[in-house]
């Protein structure tokens, strides 16, 4: 690091479970978030600030004026624009240093195993079941570790999986494919602003943890919060023999480990 580095990424350093090591590795590191809304916001925000090395940034969509009541990372003359590009123009005012590829792409399951395989980490602050179903899957496949976040009207929830370690639960083993669960939209039922936030913090805040090599956090666990009346649960998550993804279930019929969406 030159004294420029040094300056600018003190006050991880100052911190004895980061050091200049562990500033190291953010700066070696490579993030892939998918999704850049209301949880990839702060998300890159804060791997950017925090001088990840690289970030990819995969989002299909434009920038609507009904974002920005919560999707800080753009800004109103980035409405029209696709995501991405105004993302990656955010985060460069805020560290040039960080590279950022930008992909406006809805991303099916070929790209996200090849994407996922360049990755240290994956952030899933996607909006919809089919994309974490996929996600979790290509994640599993490479065995690379998982920060997957969700939000909508007044509550959020964080997740990760390790999938390093052999006994990692999976998103599947959560919220099983096939229980046909309800499928919220922000733009149908709302989203309280600060809320998305909060997840999107939370995510960084792992994903930044699991780079470093720091172990303590949301491994094996859900956090759920109500923004409501801020009641915060943190419950463990056991690995599922059933899941259809990751247990027994998919050694009997691997074609459906890897099927897209």
């Amino acid at each position: 690091m030159n004294d420029e580095q040094l300056l600018r990424y003190s006050r991880h350093i100052l911190l004895p479970e980061i050091g200049i090591e562990g500033q190291q590795r953010l700066l070696d590191a490579r993030a892939l978030i998918i999704g850049l809304g209301g949880l990839g916001s702060p998300a890159a925000l804060y791997l950017a600030a925090s001088g990840v090395g690289q970030l990819t940034l995969c989002d299909h969509d434009t920038v609507d004026l009904s974002n920005l009541q919560r999707q800080i990372i753009h800004r109103t003359a980035s409405v029209g624009q696709p995501k991405v590009a105004s993302a990656q123009a955010t985060l460069h005012d805020i560290n040039p240093e960080v590279g950022c590829v930008a992909l406006p792409v809805r991303a099916d399951a070929e790209q996200l195993r090849a994407l996922i395989a360049q990755a240290d980490v994956v952030l899933d602050c996607s909006d919809n079941f089919a994309t974490r179903y996929a996600v979790n899957r290509a994640c599993l496949a490479r065995r690379k570790p998982l920060v997957s976040g969700a939000a909508i009207q007044f509550d959020g929830q964080v997740s990760v999986f390790d999938f390093r370690r052999e006994d990692a639960a999976c998103y599947d083993c959560l919220f099983p494919e096939d229980s046909q669960a309800a499928e919220l939209r922000c733009a149908t039922t709302g989203a309280f602003a600060p809320l998305v936030g909060l997840i999107g913090i939370l995510q960084a805040s792992e994903a930044l943890k699991l780079l470093i090599g720091i172990e303590r956090g949301l491994s094996g666990k859900l956090l759920t919060i109500n923004a409501l009346d801020m009641n915060i649960m943190r419950s463990a998550l056991s690995k599922d023999p059933a899941c259809r993804a990751c247990g027994e279930a998919s050694a009997r019929h691997p074609a459906e480990t890897h099927h897209g969406h």
